[in-house]
């Protein structure tokens, strides 16, 4: 079992287990291709224009997908976090939130990454050092993989009962149900001829987890599971994902405390208290007949 984590936005460039790989890779020498693998802080997908308002108070954030003219996946893509403390098991990193355009807060976040006997678990906790509440989401960005089988034979299934449609910048505009329509996935599609990149809500739980999944026809899986913290999910499909062998098609399936823009629609934001500290947990597992 075996793993590489980033310094750089304590991302997953490799995990293996009993040598099937569960993620997509990337060169060391790159930046992670469509944000493979990385941590979203303090808010996952995008802001609206980077736009939002703050107690009546127009707040405007840098601007980081010029093409669609957003804000996208938080203040730590590019940012190189401090090793806190590391084990031939686990490894764990800490990055501050530095108060900047559009977002005038302090905070200590940290990202544990644990290898476990079928796979990894990833424990974020954020503590807001502010005078003031902080406004807060977090979101992960893994694609999946079951060692090099091609993606388009693997099955997808979402456990998900709703889908927000966007605009042409690919910002919600509204939210229905997916039963009866081609993006209802909780019984599984093959990833073959599937292009979404959506965001799903009404994200099942049982026990306290979500749990998505990529099954290969040989029965063997790999899921991300979440906690209840996870209310959502975006599923990316990508066709041209930058593997080292060349493009490729590819799946992300990225969980979500919530959907995009919610620093405008508040759903699923939460605001931390001044001295407030939230922990929460993903992982991914892998699974054999």
């Amino acid at each position: 079992m075996t793993a590489i984590v980033t310094q750089v936005a304590a991302g997953i460039r490799a995990l293996e287990v009993d040598g099937v790989a569960l993620v997509e890779t990337f060169s060391e020498a790159s930046t992670p291709p469509g944000a493979a693998g990385i941590v979203l802080v303090p808010w996952p997908n995008r802001v609206a224009g980077g736009r939002w308002t703050l107690a009546g108070a127009a707040q405007q954030l840098d601007i980081t997908e010029p093409k669609q003219g957003n804000a996208i996946h938080g203040l730590l893509r590019s940012t190189g976090y401090r090793l806190l403390e590391r084990e031939p098991h686990r490894v764990l990193q800490g990055a501050t939130v530095y108060p900047q355009h559009g977002y005038p807060f302090l905070l200590e976040t940290t990202v544990e990454h644990r290898l476990t006997a079928d796979g990894m678990t990833v424990t974020h906790t954020i503590l807001n050092e502010s005078d003031q509440a902080a406004p807060v989401a977090v979101g992960a960005h893994p694609y999946l993989a079951i060692g090099d089988l091609p993606v388009g034979e693997l099955t997808l299934t979402i456990d998900a009962s709703t889908r927000f449609l966007t605009d042409d910048k690919q910002i919600p505009v509204s939210e229905e149900d997916v039963a009866g329509t081609d993006f209802d996935l909780t019984q599984g599609r093959r990833v073959a001829g599937l292009t979404i990149d959506h965001g799903f809500g009404g994200v099942a739980t049982h026990d306290g987890r979500s749990v998505q999944r990529l099954e290969a026809p040989d029965g063997r899986r790999v899921e991300l599971w979440a906690d209840d913290s996870f209310g959502y999910v975006q599923v990316f499909t990508p066709q041209n994902f930058a593997a080292p062998d060349g493009p490729r098609p590819a799946v992300a399936i990225e969980p979500m405390t919530a959907p995009a823009d919610a620093f405008n629609s508040g759903q699923g934001l939460r605001w931390l208290r001044p001295g407030e500290r939230w922990e929460l947990a993903w992982g991914i597992r892998y699974v054999a007949p």
